[in-house]
């Protein structure tokens, strides 16, 4: 008999209530048993962002709430800046360049997060810039980038005329990121990180000043469409088939995390969780990777990572690599959603039996 646990950086554990939710009977999307659902899953999105802006959710990876940050609020030619600092930096740039964006990187070591004095150069350098993109956490290197000092900066600098974009797909729901106090214009998430839910719903909030900018974008869009969207979900339907299995487990998934845990405990545990598994770590004489750890994953300097993961793995503890050029050089475990200071207790202990042989 073999049984494994998830410590991956999406997608993550699911808990057994929010698996019932998943596996009850169908019901009709355009049905009022539906809407009611889908009511309560919009106002606890709110909270969870922490906006009073409407949350848009689509059937889909977190990238494509990162594909319509950028077909809706955008046109060709408009001169933007990425933070570069891993896997999902790149994805930025490569989202923003198909669409036609002039884009300005700012390249990371990875490992390291962003100075926000960077940022302020290259604002002050290119002008007229129209967007800055970036994640709250690189989940290819566990770095936590200083969303809230950078909103300052450009809130300070460019006033309405530059939107912030974050991608917070390993950031929502893990650590703070206060959407309305901070000045984010694009908050993205999705579900198979901390909402503790199987892949495949993303969601995506924006800011007044962004909802202009969305009036005079000329970028191509048909599924993406989130003034489409917006138009139907408020009314309690989507403008296409939705994810209706999903968005029940999400209804579940948010109780336990805003109605139930709170927002503030979540943050908390995660911190306590990270803290638990770093100091097991830096114990067997491991590095951390990141330079700036974010609360949700924990990335450790191995020679031998893959074959460490093989290990792990046979002994249930199903743990992430790195990508690309990290490839064989880290491993990756997640503390985010439905995870416990026990759970932190036993991969850490799986991890020094991989590491000793003891």
């Amino acid at each position: 008999m073999k049984k494994f646990t998830l410590f991956t950086p999406g997608p993550a554990e699911v808990p057994p209530r929010v698996l019932k939710a998943l596996s009850e009977p169908i019901i009709h999307h355009r049905s009022q048993d539906f809407r009611e659902i889908f009511f309560e899953v919009r106002e606890k999105l709110k909270k969870l962002f922490k906006t009073k802006q409407d949350v848009i959710v689509f059937a889909s990876s977190g990238t494509g709430a990162m594909e319509a940050a950028v077909a809706n609020f955008f046109c060709k030619g408009d001169k933007v800046i990425v933070v570069n600092g891993g896997k999902f930096g790149e994805r930025w740039t490569q989202i923003c360049k198909t669409y036609g964006l002039d884009v300005d990187e700012i390249k990371v070591e990875w490992g390291y997060a962003v100075e926000p004095d960077d940022v302020k150069k290259a604002l002050e350098k290119n002008g007229n810039v129209k967007g800055v993109f970036i994640q709250g956490c690189e989940t290819s290197t566990g770095v936590e980038h200083p969303i809230k000092e950078i909103a300052k900066i450009i809130r300070e600098t460019r006033g309405d005329d530059t939107l912030f974009v974050v991608d917070g797909i390993t950031a929502v729901g893990v650590f703070d990121v206060d959407m309305d106090g901070w000045g984010v214009d694009i908050l993205l998430t999705g579900s198979q990180k901390a909402l503790m839910l199987p892949p495949g719903l993303s969601m995506i909030s924006a800011s007044e000043r962004a909802l202009k900018f969305m009036e005079k974008s000329d970028l191509p869009k048909f599924y993406f469409n989130i003034k489409r969207e917006m138009k139907a979900q408020r009314e309690g339907e989507t403008a296409y088939t939705p994810a209706i299995s999903l968005i029940k487990g999400l209804r579940e998934s948010l109780r336990m995390i805003v109605d139930e845990e709170g927002l503030e405990n979540v943050f908390a545990r995660h911190k306590k969780l990270a803290s638990i598994l770093r100091n097991m770590v830096e114990g067997l004489g491991l590095k951390i990777f990141a330079k700036r750890p974010a609360p949700g994953l924990t990335t450790i300097e191995i020679d031998n990572a893959e074959e460490i993961r093989k290990k792990m793995r046979e002994l249930g503890a199903w743990v992430a690599g790195g990508q690309d050029k990290l490839k064989g050089k880290i491993i990756r475990i997640a503390h985010m959603g439905y995870y416990t200071e026990g759970d932190m207790i036993y991969v850490g202990n799986v991890l020094k039996t991989c590491i000793t042989g003891n």
